[in-house]
């Protein structure tokens, strides 16, 4: 992490899991067991149907709200869709664009994702946009280049004004819910490698700017190494989102000076 030019974000990612009835009981032992996040911003990124009673919960914990999800299109005959606007209504403050699950299960592209962040920005959100490679691509040895082709699609039209409030989160997409994790190294080259890709873009200034995840099995035995790579400036967190304990003990780690 380097606190000096950018700020750190640990994300949970709680994917299609957690009741709206059970957002208070979380977010009440959290609060009890959760350190004051001096140095990072927590952020928890929830179902569509869980975002009101998360919106509520949350408010007094400074933990801002993200959805996993939004519509390209502002409004319109999109039915099971939900729009920048409809988000921003509610409170919700980031959303999590271009997960490898979304890409696998429902065919999003780089295009489409692309799409996303520009109306996410439009709209005040801050877009966590995730990047990552396969097991097969990184056997093949093209890893950097496939993240690379993502990272510049993403932002494809994005003005370096904006680009400052993009989070980059790298998944490798075979460390994601498999218990399995890239080693501290292999992460953090990876996140160098996106950060530099930015610097071609936007130049250093901007590069230095931006926030910059690791997902994919982050948890809290391993955040803290994880987190002390000089790229890597928080996580999404996946499974251990979910578990107060766990969680709480990843922001922990990632507000050690």
């Amino acid at each position: 992490m380097n606190r000096k030019y950018r700020k750190t974000v640990i994300a949970g990612n709680w994917k299609m899991n957690m009741l709206p009835s059970q957002v208070k009981g979380f977010a009440e032992e959290l609060k009890n067991i959760s350190p004051k996040a001096k140095w990072c911003e927590t952020v928890i990124c929830a179902p569509y149907v869980d975002l009101p009673a998360a919106v509520k919960a949350f408010k007094d914990l400074r933990i801002s709200v993200g959805a996993e999800n939004l519509n390209e299109n502002p409004k319109g005959a999109f039915t099971g869709e939900v729009s920048s606007a409809m988000l921003c209504d509610l409170g919700v403050k980031y959303v999590i664009l271009g997960h490898s699950e979304r890409r696998q299960y429902y065919g999003e592209t780089d295009a489409g994702v692309n799409r996303k962040v520009l109306v996410a920005l439009e709209a005040g959100l801050t877009p966590i946009v995730c990047v990552g490679e396969s097991l097969e691509q990184r056997e093949m040895g093209i890893t950097l280049e496939h993240i690379a082709l993502q990272v510049k699609s993403a932002l494809y039209g994005v003005p370096a004004e904006k680009v400052r409030r993009v989070v980059i989160a790298y998944e490798p997409i075979w460390a994601i819910g498999t218990g399995k994790t890239a080693t501290a190294q292999q992460a953090g080259e990876v996140c160098s490698a996106i950060r530099n890709v930015i610097r071609e873009l936007y130049g250093a200034r901007v590069a230095r700017s931006v926030t910059i995840q690791y997902g994919g099995s982050m948890n809290e035995k391993n955040a803290a190494e994880l987190l002390a790579q000089p790229d890597i400036d928080g996580g999404l967190i996946g499974g251990a989102s979910l578990v107060p304990e766990k969680f709480a003990a990843i922001i922990a780690a990632a507000n050690q000076e």
